[in-house]
């Protein structure tokens, strides 16, 4: 077996298209808007995908699935960034809303932030103490 990758299945694909391309500046590696499917380097190639929720129901015969509710966050998409207050910053001033300031996890070794996408996925932004 070998790990692929992480697939966001997302109900307004356009949006979170823009968000992890536009906004976070992620490298479209495959898709566009309008598509389907597209993936994007984390720093590896293709290893963050975004799917439309709908088809995957169909493909896997949930034709009466519900769009994803969050009531309790069950994955993060954790992304280690050179300079976490530059990065914030950055991502600030695109009109990203943070959940949480630049912090110091001491115990973790890491500074982080977090905030959420489009379709509300947590994302935590960090990088080394």
């Amino acid at each position: 077996m070998k790990f692929s990758n992480i697939r966001l299945l997302v109900n307004d694909f356009d949006k979170c298209f823009t968000f992890y391309n536009n906004i976070l500046g992620l490298e479209c590696t495959w898709g566009k808007l309008g598509e389907n499917y597209a993936s994007f380097n984390i720093g590896s190639p293709s290893v963050l995908a975004l799917f439309k929720a709908e088809l995957m129901s169909t493909t896997i015969n949930n034709t009466v699935a519900n769009k994803n509710e969050v009531v309790q966050d069950k994955m993060a998409i954790i992304v280690q960034v050179e300079s976490l207050n530059k990065t914030y910053k950055s991502l600030q001033n695109n009109g990203v809303k943070f959940l949480t300031e630049p912090k110091e996890m001491p115990a973790w070794g890491i500074r982080v932030a977090h905030l959420r996408d489009p379709e509300n996925n947590l994302i935590e932004l960090f990088s080394e103490l």
